[in-house]
């Protein structure tokens, strides 16, 4: 499991968990979803009792990194290829019109791959295991 180490202030402790303020990463400037210019606000799991105030360092982890982008951007368009290429198949076993199949398979396909995206999403941000962890009181 690969681990990006920040350093970031405790903004609000809400039991076991923390608001921790941090510099944005450099790899913000690619994805841009963090929010704002800055500095970005994460939700943190808080097991050494950190206070509001207190700098920390956040261990953020990155072990569904690349099944995350995987599902998002190939999962899709794999997708849509399948399903057209069995619209397709369909069409000439059935007789149909071969280019309607393949455009209602591969929609069809492309939308089942999208509420499983959302399924995914749902699930990863449910887990405690994607949150960031405070590991160290500076």
């Amino acid at each position: 499991m690969v681990a990006n180490r920040q350093e970031g202030v405790v903004v609000a402790v809400n039991g076991s968990m923390a608001k921790v303020k941090t510099s944005r990463h450099t790899h913000c400037d690619n994805c841009g979803v963090c929010p704002g210019d800055t500095a970005v606000v994460l939700d943190s799991e808080n097991p050494l009792h950190a206070q509001i105030g207190q700098r920390v360092e956040l261990e953020v982890r990155n072990a569904n990194m690349l099944q995350a982008a995987f599902i998002v951007f190939i999962l899709p368009l794999a997708a849509t290829c399948v399903g057209a290429w069995i619209g397709g198949y369909g069409a000439s076993q059935l007789g149909y019109n071969m280019l309607t199949m393949q455009i209602a398979g591969g929609a069809a396909a492309f939308f089942l791959a999208v509420s499983y995206i959302k399924f995914f999403d749902k699930s990863a941000t449910a887990g405690k295991d994607n949150l960031p962890v405070i590991v160290r009181i500076l």
